[in-house]
Formats: C-alpha cells, structure tokens, sequence
C-alpha cells in the first residue's frame, strides 16, 4: 500500500500566538524499543480537547512526520502540518509512531495507539489536556487503528504495557481510507500476500479468527462514537466500500456519522481543494463533538 496521506494546507494569514510544539516524547518502551510521539499544544491555559493521530504505510511503514512535520505549498511558503493545524484550532494533537510489521506482528500497532492515548490521560495536566475528550484520526492503517481506539474497550484484550489505570478509547473518530473489514482482502490474493500476511501472520482463509479480531467492523455497537468517514471513489487499494459498509452500519444503530466521498479521488494524493475541504469538515466534526460547537 503506497502512503499517500493529505497534507494540511493555511490561510495566508499567521496567528500572532502559536502551538508550542514538543518532539521525541517517549510515551512506552517495549524491550528495547523506545515509541515516541510529537505534539503540539494551543497557546492558553486549558484544558484542551486531545486528537491522536496515526500515519498510513500499510502498517508496515511510514512516519510520524507525516502528520507532524510541516510542507512547503507551490511558491514555496512554508505551511503547518496537521498537528500544529490543529493547535491552530484549539486541539492538543499527537502523532505517534508505532511498532511496524514485518518484525512486529499485529497487534502490536493497536497496543501502541492504545498506550498513546493511555500516555496522554495519564499527562493530562502537563500537557494541558482535558482527559474526557479525545479523538483519534488517522489515515490508510492509521485511519484502522483510529476506528479500533474508537470501537474498543478492554474487552477486546489491546490494552497492554503502561498506565493501565487509563482508558485507551477515544470519544470521535476520523478515518481517511482506513480499512474497515479485512476479511475483503481473501478476494486479492496479491494484496493478501504482500500486505496482509506480513502484518497478520497467515492468509484470510487461513486463520479467519485473526482478521475479525482486526477489523474495526466487528467492534461496532449502538454505543459506538461519533464517526467521519473519507474516501475517494476510485480508491484502488482500500476500496471504497470498507467505508459504505461500516457507514451503513453505523447508521442503522443509530450511531453519529458521516462519509466524505471524494469524487474520483485515489488512496490518498488528492488536490489541494479536496484536501481544503476535508480539512474543513474534519474541525467541524470534532469541535461538535468534542467541544459542543453546532455549526
């Protein structure tokens, strides 16, 4: 799966006060590994609402730089990444690093996200973070793990490592083209084998067990968080309709959420409008619910 990720795009306009922004933060160690994460904080006292947010490659690459370091827009003016965006905004934001297949099998990068946002809780105060209201977003596997941060609760057995005396759920979710069932990619045996075995282990057939315990679909209950969908209709790598089937889902319980379709929009590489828009929904999404903004 290619990591194609949208990047935040600004105004013209620079804010007179801005996020402060830390980096290398270890929130776990497993064995010698450190994970670590980059945040960036408003200006003002707080408490703020928190969004956590995962970067794609397939669950086997990719970077938190993706949603934490900054881009340069086509005459070369300098433009904040998502995280500092949404500071911009009023958010604490996180981007974290996980463990990364092939080494780490699954589910490795799920008990990361989790212990991020246990991490967090846990800082709150430090970190000027009201520990009742969190989001996760992610893009690709990253939008994965955010549903699984959103659907799960202990029950599920994701909650390993430190601070366990904190809840790994979030209360919002945003996927940009995250797989929803993974039980879809039987049906690709070259997908299957080049993506999904090295992440899993074995092939769908195989060991179904596995994959159900993966996929976000199978979490999802009437009490299931607020959820905002993104994807591109002519989404070769995660089809489309692992959005449809998990919005639809969602909506016969009763659950909050919606799906962005992007109009003949691929994994990811969208243009600058389309990236504008989605930014534009995303914020409104959370500020209604996580700060109780209508708009």
């Amino acid at each position: 799966m290619p990591v194609l990720c949208p990047v935040v795009s600004a105004g013209a306009d620079e804010p007179a006060a801005r996020p402060r922004i830390e980096r290398n933060i270890v929130y776990g160690r497993v064995g010698d590994e450190k994970l670590e994460l980059d945040l960036a904080i408003p200006p003002g006292d707080g408490p703020f609402p928190a969004v956590v947010m995962f970067h794609g490659g397939a669950w086997m690459g990719g970077s938190r730089a993706e949603t934490s370091a900054g881009r340069r827009d086509e005459k070369g003016r300098p433009r904040p990444s998502w995280i500092e965006t949404a500071a911009l905004h009023g958010y604490v934001a996180a981007s974290v690093s996980y463990r990364l297949a092939p080494r780490h099998k699954f589910p490795a990068m799920i008990e990361d996200a989790r212990s991020a946002i246990r991490f967090l809780r846990a800082n709150a105060p430090k970190y000027k973070i009201d520990p009742g209201k969190f989001a996760a977003c992610g893009f690709s596997a990253g939008g994965h793990l955010s549903l699984l941060c959103g659907y799960c609760d202990r029950s599920a057995g994701f909650d390993v490592g430190e601070n366990l005396d904190q809840n790994g759920q979030v209360q919002c979710v945003i996927s940009f083209f995250g797989p929803t069932d993974l039980a879809l990619y039987a049906a690709t045996p070259g997908i299957e084998d080049g993506y999904m075995v090295p992440v899993f282990g074995k092939g769908v057939k195989t060991d179904p067990t596995i994959y159900k315990k993966a996929s976000p679909l199978t979490y999802v209950t009437k009490d299931s968080p607020p959820t905002l969908l993104f994807h591109g209709t002519l989404d070769l790598v995660v089809p489309i309709k692992h959005s449809e089937r998990l919005y639809k889902t969602l909506k016969d319980l009763g659950v909050p959420t919606e799906l962005v379709t992007v109009a003949l929009g691929g994994h990811g590489g969208w243009s600058e409008r389309q990236i504008d828009q989605a930014i534009t929904t995303t914020f409104r999404f959370l500020d209604t619910h996580l700060k109780g903004q209508k708009k």
